[in-house]
């Protein structure tokens, strides 16, 4: 990322030359840029007597981009966060380069992040609209079924709370909830038995809606991104630098035809092999921490 050639002063003080500013290139010496990783590659691997005689670097290119991609799913996985206050509409549009969440949370005044639990009964189906015979109505040009702007599901669950939701003998309330009720809330959903609010992700549209309670709320939501982007974007953690420079190899050996087959398997054992020892390296294991998880473990009252 270049950052080795700067001095402390130019990285602490940045381009705008003021101490403890928000710079982009803080902590990114961890990171290898793509265009250093298709350069360093082609360097490494393509030429005369290398074990890739001839490759152009459009394909060098692809399969590079694609191992960072299949990266950001199990071993690099690109863990993105992005926060709004919820307005009126209970909405969420779905980050662009969206892939999958991690987790949503709301935060309290304190900055505590609460999770939110995803309401496991409900959808947003498709809205046909009906006239009054209960027949469905079509367009008078294409001959279409017409639609309503939003679902009848959608309305009524984005209507209540996480405490309305469900049958009433589920609910998280006191309502109903005496002292000769014990043992009547046995079985419970888990996304009721919390006070937290219920959330519901419609893939096709991209959107996340929640329930009633969420109006004025800050929610986050973490997800994974496919790590793809611009050039400057797209890094890789030294870690892993290794294992993508393996899986490069062996995406392009195993697409050719006349590659001999023991060369492909040995590829195919090596990036393999990489791919385990980057997990280990990026898995952050401290034996301070492993330490502190059994001590916690010997304690005789638990909270």
């Amino acid at each position: 990322m270049g950052l080795i050639n700067q001095t402390d002063e130019q990285y602490y003080l940045g381009p705008d030359n003021v101490w403890n500013s928000w710079d982009e290139d803080y902590g990114n010496y961890q990171f290898t840029s793509i265009k250093d990783i298709i350069n360093n590659f082609i360097i490494s691997y393509v030429g005369e007597e290398k074990i890739i005689p001839k490759a152009k670097r459009t394909d060098v290119a692809f399969h590079a981009q694609r191992g960072i991609q299949e990266f950001s799913f199990d071993i690099l996985p690109s863990v993105k966060s992005a926060e709004i206050e919820v307005g009126p509409n209970l909405n969420f549009v779905l980050p662009k380069d969206y892939v999958n969440y991690v987790k949503l949370v709301w935060v309290d005044s304190s900055g505590i992040e609460r999770v939110i639990y995803p309401a496991q009964h409900t959808s947003n189906p498709f809205p046909i609209l009906q006239d009054n015979n209960y027949e469905y109505l079509f367009d008078e040009q294409d001959q279409e079924i017409l639609s309503a702007q939003s679902s009848e599901t959608k309305k009524r669950f984005q209507s209540t709370t996480n405490s309305e939701i469900g049958n009433e003998s589920d609910n998280i309330t006191n309502r109903g909830f005496s002292i000769n009720h014990f043992g009547r809330r046995y079985g419970i959903s888990p996304q009721q038995a919390q006070t937290n609010g219920v959330f519901y992700i419609d893939q096709l549209q991209g959107i996340i809606f929640f329930d009633s309670s969420f109006v004025g709320r800050i929610v986050t939501l973490k997800y994974i991104s496919d790590g793809l982007g611009t050039d400057e974007e797209m890094v890789v953690h030294k870690f892993a630098e290794e294992a993508l420079y393996k899986y490069m190899a062996y995406a392009i050996l195993s697409t050719r035809a006349n590659t001999p087959e023991y060369l492909v398997s040995r590829f195919k054992r090596e990036q393999s092999a990489a791919k385990r020892n980057a997990k280990i390296r990026l898995s952050n294991i401290k034996i301070e921490e492993i330490t502190q998880v059994m001590r916690n473990k010997s304690k005789i009252i638990k909270h």
